[in-house]
């Protein structure tokens, strides 16, 4: 069989799922229904066995978008992985990957919410270390390992709603917010969301995963993998709304996106600045679903899909004409030789920065604005909008790095032309990112919103992002080594690079301990007191007693009379005294 025979099957399944899922959606929302639909599976005596699947139009939505982006990707991956003798294992994988996701996006019942959770977990790692070098297998267990809290709460979570006797959450939200005795599960679900999207202090993982190939990459940071948690927290909204462990989740995801524009200024490898990016947007979404803006962080989840995968593909086309490197020093006027690939990157990240118009300035505006409106500390203010800044800043640089500046490479060095499978599939998401956001501020808010602010705080997020623009031309040009200088200390910097040293303390401060710990345990409890005196222990008394028993069973009358002799002196013995 053609290797490329499964790249075609499941790209086209994947595009009409996706067109059936759209004409659903709209049929949905026109109508204003939602289809809640049990299957039974197993019946046996008095015990059922259910599989429950929610159809409403934020499933469909979100559906279409998964199933559009994974069509995209698996057919740029016939051409970004064509050298790759296993091909049809990766589709697969990539495959699980998608149907765990919709798995995930269909249950209203948390068994299997759980097995698309673990789903995505398992399936990540296996694309994780699809490169098989140490350093794919060091990113794929600390992204297994972190991702392993979230899916214990998880487990907690279905272990607590026994008290309700059903596990579809759905029918028990009114009801779980009324009772004190459940704040619990609120406290797991804002947990086990953290860890899936990578919010502080569970971040480091999301840069580590860069280590997958590129087309998963695009996947696993646009609409499936980071998404999950945040898609789970707005099915959990009203749970949630009024919790305290909400305003602590505002604090962390505000932490985030700070945190991670930051860094993203500092880094030098191509994809891991844009997977810092979008850790810097899932603190976004997080922040506003944290205030009560549930439809706000669906709608900018979904414009950012579609502009960070096309974000991603690009990456992904410049990574194969620099000959498999990734460091943005060594590039430089790249739009000479790739200009259909340069348009689509400039186009995702003015989207990526909220330039009007375009995907990303729909949903990222109107959150800003919400913000502008609420009743927030300056903290939060200054997070929000410094950030927005900070997003400006790293993507000037970045365009500057690439396109602006001098080639930086050898003078010697085989640049080629674009790959029409690639551009192809590139095309749709970058259609997408020109018009999803209109077309879905349309769709999913129905009713106008009238958002009145004074003039200088609605004209706010255009100042950040011409200080932004500002500052990103500057350090591109002056160099960020020079600009410290002049700010910097050197140990702050590193601070600064190193994601405020999240990824030592998780690998070696928690994962390394934990691990170093259970070792210990594993050795000196389970394979030595506990065996000495449990399971070796009682095998052997009974081995030394079935010996002796063994002994009298055969019988020999030697040892009868040795035993006639024996008592017969004892009696004598004790005659005499």
């Amino acid at each position: 069989m053609n290797k490329y025979c499964i790249c075609f099957i499941s790209f086209f399944f994947l595009f009409f799922f996706m067109l059936m899922n759209f004409f659903m959606m709209i049929y949905f929302i026109m109508n204003n229904i939602m289809f809640f639909i049990e299957w039974e599976i197993i019946s046996f005596n008095s015990m059922n066995i259910v599989m429950s699947v929610l159809l409403d139009w934020m499933s469909l939505l979100f559906m279409m978008f998964v199933c559009l982006i994974s069509s995209s990707v698996i057919y740029y991956s016939k051409s970004y992985m064509s050298s790759e003798l296993n091909l049809n294992r990766f589709i697969i994988l990539v495959l699980l990957f998608v149907f765990s996701m919709i798995l995930l996006i269909i249950s209203p019942n948390m068994i299997s919410i759980f097995l698309g959770w673990d789903g995505l977990g398992l399936v990540s790692y296996c694309l994780i270390i699809f490169y098989q070098n140490i350093n794919s297998y060091n990113a794929g267990m600390l992204t297994a390992l972190s991702n392993r809290i979230g899916d214990v709460m998880i487990l907690i979570l279905i272990s607590w709603m026994m008290n309700y006797g059903s596990w579809n959450y759905i029918f028990y939200l009114d009801f779980m917010s009324s009772d004190y005795s459940m704040k619990i599960v609120g406290l797991l679900v804002i947990l086990a969301a953290m860890t899936k999207s990578a919010q502080i202090p569970f971040s480091s993982w999301l840069p580590a995963a860069m280590a997958a190939p590129t087309p998963v990459s695009a996947l696993v940071h646009s609409s499936t993998l980071v998404t999950a948690g945040v898609y789970l927290l707005i099915r959990f909204n009203s749970l949630l709304n009024d919790l305290f462990f909400f305003k602590l989740l505002l604090l962390m995801s505000g932490l985030t996106m700070f945190m991670a524009g930051i860094c993203a200024n500092y880094e030098y490898d191509l994809k891991k600045i844009i997977a810092l990016s979008t850790l810097s947007q899932l603190g976004l979404m997080m922040s506003i679903l944290s205030m009560g803006f549930g439809n706000l962080a669906f709608f900018h989840l979904l414009t950012h899909a579609m502009f960070k995968a096309l974000l991603f593909m690009c990456a992904g086309v410049i990574i194969h004409m620099m000959n498999d490197n990734q460091d943005i020093r060594i590039m430089g006027g790249i739009s000479i030789y790739i200009p259909f690939t340069c348009l689509c990157m400039s186009i995702s990240n003015l989207a990526l920065c909220g330039i009007p118009f375009l995907a990303g300035f729909y949903s990222k505006d109107m959150i800003l604005e919400m913000v502008s409106m609420s009743n927030l500390n300056l903290l939060i203010f200054f997070l929000y909008y410094i950030s927005t800044g900070l997003t400006m800043f790293y993507t000037i640089r970045l365009l500057m790095y690439l396109m602006i500046n001098d080639f930086n490479l050898l003078s010697l060095y085989n640049l080629y032309e674009e790959d029409y499978i690639m551009l192809k599939s590139m095309f749709m998401l970058l259609f997408m990112s020109l018009i999803s956001g209109s077309f879905l501020s349309w769709m999913i808010f129905s009713y106008p919103c009238m958002i009145y602010l004074p003039f200088n705080l609605k004209m706010m997020v255009i100042y950040v992002t011409l200080i932004g623009l500002l500052m990103g031309y500057m350090v591109s040009n002056m160099g960020i080594f020079s600009l410290n200088k002049f700010l910097m200390t050197y140990n702050l910097s590193l601070f600064l690079t190193l994601m405020w040293f999240m990824p030592s303390l998780s690998t070696y401060g928690i994962n390394y301990k934990f691990l170093n710990f259970s070792d210990k345990l594993i050795k000196n409890i389970d394979m030595g007191w506990s065996e000495i005196f449990e399971g070796q222990g009682f095998y052997k008394i009974l081995k030394n007693y079935s010996i002796i028993n063994y002994i009298y069973q055969l019988n020999n009358f030697k040892i009868y009379m040795f035993m006639f002799i024996f008592w017969v002196m004892i009696y004598i013995f004790m005659v005499v005294i």
